[in-house]
């Protein structure tokens, strides 16, 4: 924080205080806690302590601001100092092996994380042993300043502002930068998208002018009208274009990739269904009051008669039109409520599918309703219906089984399924999947995370966000699953140093389940992640389950890769960036995977394992994969309830070659990464044009799709 913020900070602790505090004008430990939003932890109980400089065990105003100002105006010693103190439990000026524990034991539940006592133990004296210098069993103040300079970004980070380790994350205050839609950059990276957008708007601009002129005898309302309902026309046919799964899959692998935004297709869906919805709410509108006018001047109709009988004879097909439109409306503004990001997300997926179906009807409808809508139907019409005949065809070829099922920790159902030999499909597709022991008329989308290389099966992971996921995996669990898994787990961090790679992966099968059950698949449809063979310096960002076309997608360029290598055995196993082909331009691949929780991890860690393990040896132009990891809900460096932790792990980290985490050789990362230094760090690599992909939740793609337009990097998302 700058100085600015900190004195804002400051003025709203005070005021904070005020209205907590008494006549006395003193807070005990609970009204401490609830001042500064500090939940219950010793960190809390600590701080109390420090800040109450006279014992009195309730703290002053006076007290409270002149240790706050000690922690963001104090000098590097004197913030030092402060972290000694936390540490030294017993205030005997030096910090013992039983206290340190109970400071990273703190450390680890403020991080919710997770590990055995004996792991615990192994933290604690590989942070311990470093600290003691002279091996008195005891750390001074001294040690613990010097232990801390080898590590300097938690120096740098501690020097800036000690009172990020208690400001509330809701406090932060957002810097103001121009608007990213106003940038050259925005506009640079999405050329295709706007242009799109532009020829798309002009069109519909022009047939409301074509049609109002044509009907320029109705009157204006009726002009209105029938300008809406001609772009009614082309919208209506246009968002059925935009969901040929099939043709677009086919369109990517060809030139028109380059000139249209079909990896956008999902997005203009959305846009294409606002515009229906608007355009219908004003063809109604103005029909309604053209009705209106009209049963006031001739009276041969009641505006009633007019919407909801068929004795006026508006209509090409028995006067319904009025009918058929009241209806029309109706069911366009039931499937765009029905299909709003708050339906989809919070768990009523099914609400969308099954209202998302009435398209059917209204294509029906628009048929009866409008007498030209048929012309404009017809051709789009018949492919789609092709292709949906294609689909049953292909989804009921093969007699696709699940032969194996794994129940992941996160509610995450792994599914194998016998791959089909006709079944071909690119790194990063997805399908969709019916399984009709769960529900015999739905179908779901999920992405492939198995290899196209591993011809025998077919796998899915499945995350519990709805009702039909959470039906899936409560199918397949079993009562004794989850002590199953608890046993598991702690036996594989007990014995997590001594593993191998082969013991580890058959720790992480152990909760699974044989079975042999009927499914179909349709598929496989393509994603923006096709174009990654194409790139030279590709960046994979998963967000949670997120991490499911990155586990196919890494495991055919490891495949790949050991090809090449295989080839061209005078590398000296370094990647030869003079050979290129048409199948692969790659350069260089960062893997970054974001997760909440620590047991997310354990999704794919056998995969990551075997990735690790295939690049075992350091080669001269560096890894060829590089893979970070982050867990949000660790606290960062920048905190201190954490600086201990961290510090502890890193050592650790470097002694044993493994995280203590994950089991990975991969460091995970406390926190969420700084984009700004991530993709600065990718940029100074220069191992050729950057093309990040990304996949998990819309919030995060925003933030970063912003500094890719910042560093000049294609950005591709995932949708489906």
């Amino acid at each position: 924080m700058s100085l600015e913020e900190d004195s804002r900070w400051l003025e709203w602790v005070t005021k904070q205080f005020e209205s907590i505090a008494g006549d006395d004008k003193e807070i005990d430990l609970d009204e401490f806690k609830t001042a500064l939003k500090v939940k219950e932890s010793f960190f809390a109980e600590r701080f109390f302590a420090l800040f109450d400089s006279d014992g009195s065990s309730s703290i002053s105003l006076d007290e409270l601001l002149e240790a706050l100002d000690l922690l963001i105006h104090g000098s590097e010693t004197d913030k030092l100092r402060f972290l000694f103190q936390v540490y030294d439990v017993d205030g005997s000026g030096s910090i013992d092996p039983d206290e340190l524990r109970t400071v990273l034991k703190s450390c680890l539940r403020e991080s919710a994380i997770s590990l055995p006592e004996e792991k615990l133990d192994d933290l604690t004296l590989a942070l311990f042993e470093s600290a003691d210098k002279d091996n008195s069993g005891s750390i001074t103040f001294e040690e613990l300043k010097a232990e801390l300079e080898n590590f300097p970004e938690v120096m740098e980070n501690l020097t800036i502002s000690a009172a990020n380790w208690l400001k509330p994350p809701d406090l932060e205050q957002k810097k103001c930068k121009t608007p990213r839609y106003l940038t050259r950059a925005y506009w640079h990276n999405n050329s295709r998208k706007l242009l799109f957008l532009c020829l798309y708007a002009l069109l519909n601009v022009l047939l409301f002018i074509i049609a109002m002129l044509k009907n320029a005898h109705g009157g204006p309302w009726f002009m209105v009208a029938k300008g809406c309902g001609q772009c009614l026309n082309l919208n209506c046919t246009l968002i059925m274009v935009l969901m040929l799964r099939r043709c677009l899959t086919w369109l990517r692998a060809t030139w028109v990739l380059r000139v249209l935004p079909l990896d956008q297709n999902i997005l203009l869906h959305q846009i294409v269904g606002y515009a229906i919805l608007i355009f219908s709410i004003v063809h109604t509108g103005a029909h309604v009051i053209n009705f209106a006018r009209m049963s006031q001047t001739d009276g041969m109709y009641q505006l009633w008669e007019y919407l909801f009988t068929i004795r006026p004879g508006i209509g090409w097909v028995n006067g319904t039109a009025s009918n058929t439109g009241v209806i029309l409306q109706v069911l366009i503004c039931l499937m765009v409520v029905c299909s709003s990001t708050f339906v989809r997300r919070s768990g009523h997926f099914e609400v969308f599918y099954w209202s998302h179906l009435s398209y059917i009807w209204v294509w029906a409808l628009l048929i009866v309703h409008c007498a030209n809508f048929w012309k404009w139907f017809v051709v789009p019409g018949v492919v789609f219906l092709i292709e949906k005949l294609v689909g049953i065809a292909v989804s009921r070829m093969g007699g696709l089984y699940i032969v194996e099922v794994n129940l992941l920790p996160s509610k995450v159902t792994h599914l194998v399924i016998k791959r089909p030999p006709f079944f071909h499909f690119k790194p990063g597709d997805y399908v969709y999947i019916n399984i009709p022991v769960i529900a015999k008329y739905e179908w779901h989308p999920f992405t492939i995370s198995s290899a196209p290389e591993q011809q025998d099966m077919l796998w899915l992971h499945v995350r519990s966000m709805g009702q039909w996921t959470n039906r899936l995996y409560e199918y397949f669990r079993q009562p004794e699953s989850q002590t199953i898994y608890n046993k598991r787990l702690s036996a594989s961090l007990r014995n997590r140093r001594h593993e191998s790679r082969m013991q580890l992966t058959a720790k992480l099968s152990e909760n699974h389940r044989y079975c042999n059950i009927k499914c179909y698949v349709d598929g496989p449809f393509g994603t923006p992640t096709r174009q990654i063979f194409a790139s030279e310096h590709a960046v994979l960002i998963g967000a949670g389950i997120g991490i499911t076309p990155f586990a196919s997608i890494l495991q055919s360029i490891m495949c790949r890769y050991r090809m090449r290598k295989q080839n061209y055995p005078n590398c000296n196993y370094s990647w030869c960036e003079t050979i290129k082909d048409n199948e692969m331009k790659l350069r260089k691949v960062d893997f970054i995977w974001i997760n909440r929780d620590q047991k997310s991890f354990e999704w794919f860690v056998s995969l990551l394992t075997k990735l690790e393990m295939d690049q075992a040896d350091e080669e001269p132009e560096g890894r060829f994969l590089e893979m970070h990891m982050y867990m949000t809900s660790a606290l960062s460096k920048n905190d201190m309830k954490a600086i201990g932790l961290q510090m502890a792990l890193d050592l650790l980290a470097k002694k044993e070659k493994r995280d203590s985490i994950t089991g990975l050789r991969t460091r995970t990362q406390p926190g969420r990464p700084d984009w700004a230094k991530v993709f600065q760090k990718v940029s100074e690599e220069k191992k050729g044009k950057v093309h990040v992909f990304y996949c998990g939740s819309p919030a995060l793609a925003k933030v970063i799709k912003a500094q890719c337009e910042q560093f000049g990097f294609n950005f591709y998302k995932e949708h489906f």
